[in-house]
């Protein structure tokens, strides 16, 4: 019986690339013979909730519809760095037993009789709680950063009075401008890119249309 899979990919910001991951579960897939049937990429944070990430839950939307044996993704994190959440998701393809491998760690959270994998659980329960750990631990950097920036004189943020000119919007989200010549829907657009609908609708009415700033 042939064994059907979903792959799932994400990076936080435009500047990553998740092709490396794709890639690497793609040849993954080849190797232990599975069919793979859809993949779904998102630049996004992985602090994002469930509802705010448009590929996770357009996967989860194609579990419920199509049959799946597991959703294979690079590591943990990818999923999501909050602990909630990620426990949510692996809990909502557990109950529909489609079991999650994590290349990075070689761990399933289902046995091959679909039961829930102990060893997995607890393993990806830790890892979670140490991704959002290292997410609080992150912030408080940045915080104190900024806090002694300030405590110094600095100011952060623009200049005041600053403000992006044309040329700087059209170089920053050339890809967005293409996608609304295109056509593409808002909320495509959005999941494609990370770009959120109120910028997308920004380019669209001050820029594609030609509209002055």
């Amino acid at each position: 019986m042939e064994t059907r899979v979903v792959i799932y990919a994400r990076v936080s910001t435009k500047v990553q690339e998740y092709d490396r991951q794709l890639e690497e579960l793609r040849s993954y897939s080849d190797r232990m013979g599975y069919v793979v049937m859809r993949e779904f990429a998102e630049t996004i944070s992985g602090a994002k909730k469930i509802e705010e990430r448009a590929a996770l839950s357009e996967l989860m939307e194609y579990v419920e519809t199509h049959e799946v044996n597991k959703v294979l993704v690079y590591e943990p994190s990818r999923l999501s760095r909050r602990v909630v959440d990620f426990l949510k998701v692996i809990e909502f393809f557990t109950e529909r037993k489609v079991s999650v491998y994590i290349h990075q760690n070689g761990l399933e959270t289902l046995l091959p009789d679909n039961k829930p994998n102990p060893v997995s659980q607890l393993a990806l329960g830790l890892f979670a709680s140490f991704n959002s750990l290292e997410k609080t631990m992150i912030r408080s950097r940045m915080e104190s950063g900024y806090n002694h920036f300030r405590e110094n004189g600095g100011k952060v943020g623009r200049k005041k009075g600053y403000r992006k000119n044309i040329d700087e919007y059209k170089k920053q989200y050339s890809r967005e401008i293409a996608l609304i010549k295109k056509h593409v829907s808002y909320r495509n657009i959005s999941a494609i890119t990370g770009t959120s609908v109120s910028t997308i609708t920004f380019l669209k009415q001050n820029i594609v249309e030609d509209k002055a700033m």
